[in-house]
């Protein structure tokens, strides 16, 4: 018998791995591994995609504001600065809590852009799936809603294309009237979900004192909600030590009742009689600013008092994200 020929495998061109296209799942990975790509190079892009940012705010301007809007609050827009300017053709770029139809973006007939927060998100990061939403609505022609999609995983990021230096201002409005510049002409479908976002929304007031920190009006009590920018485990020992003092509260009827995760930043929550309107809080949260600074500058063993506190504070805690 003839003997068989060693085979030669021909050499592979190396590619690196910020060159290797996206290829269908099932397709040879162009690295050329011989794999799919899913099984190759595929799942490193599949995981970057999928895997949770806690804190997908964390860097811009304002990040507890962010985590507000988000969560928290019904109808608020923010202009947004771009760095590098507006592109030619683009008014402005407004970032809204909730568009109609809950669209992820917006292109207006005069061009200018309005960016959905509140919808849910194709990945694991919030950040890069509203900077791509943000690229398809500058690109879109006028007049045109944008359609959210997964983002690439090596996409740009809000905090790559926002200006750091760029004010961040949020306005809260009584309903979603700033849906539509011209109501008179609106479709009988963007009219009747205008009609029913406003029928929902809650009453929210953002304070002036106090950085992120929104009331709201609900039928049985009022609430303070304010997004901390604190590591938990300190802010929790610093309403801890406040709470035993009996100094945790905004005035006579108020109560700390607990706070959530949102975000990977914690928020505190108080309960307000329903005849104390935002206007009442004003002054109370900005002492209360000033006790908690003093707390969280305490490194003292929390005492048994503060312990039991603080213990009552964390079985309350929730995470919203």
């Amino acid at each position: 018998m003839a003997k068989k020929r060693p085979q030669t495998k021909a050499e592979r061109p190396q590619i690196a791995d910020g060159e290797i296209p996206v290829v269908g799942a099932r397709e040879p990975c162009p690295c050329g591994s011989g794999r799919r790509y899913k099984a190759c190079h595929g799942r490193a892009a599949a995981h970057a995609v999928t895997e949770l940012v806690h804190r997908p705010f964390e860097g811009l301007p304002h990040e507890c504001d962010w985590v507000a809007l988000r969560e928290l609050v019904p109808a608020a827009t923010v202009e947004l600065p771009l760095k590098g300017g507006l592109p030619e053709g683009v008014p402005s770029v407004t970032l809204a809590t909730v568009l109609p139809m809950a669209w992820p973006a917006l292109r207006r007939d005069d061009g200018s852009v309005l960016l959905g927060l509140q919808n849910d998100t194709a990945s694991g990061d919030i950040s890069r799936d509203l900077a791509d939403t943000l690229q398809q609505a500058l690109a879109a022609a006028p007049g045109t809603p944008v359609q959210g999609r997964r983002a690439p995983a090596g996409g740009p990021r809000l905090q790559d294309l926002l200006d750091p230096e760029g004010a961040f201002e949020p306005v809260v409005h009584p309903g979603f009237e700033f849906w539509v510049p011209d109501a008179e002409n609106a479709t009988a479908e963007v009219t009747a979900s205008l009609e029913r976002a406003n029928a929902a929304a809650i009453p929210t007031v953002k304070l002036t004192g106090v950085d992120a920190a929104y009331w709201c009006e609900t039928p049985e009590k009022n609430h303070l909600r304010w997004v901390m920018p604190h590591p938990e485990e300190q802010l929790l020992d610093a309403l801890a030590r406040l709470h035993a003092a009996g100094a945790s509260s905004l005035g006579e009827g108020t109560r700390l009742v607990g706070s959530f995760r949102a975000h990977g930043l914690t928020v505190p929550v108080w309960d307000l009689p329903s005849g104390v309107g935002a206007e009442d809080v004003e002054k109370p949260a900005a002492e209360f600013a000033e006790r908690l600074a003093a707390a969280l500058a305490t490194d003292a063993p929390l005492t048994p008092d503060e312990r039991r506190a603080r213990g009552g504070l964390t079985n309350r805690q929730v995470t919203l994200s």
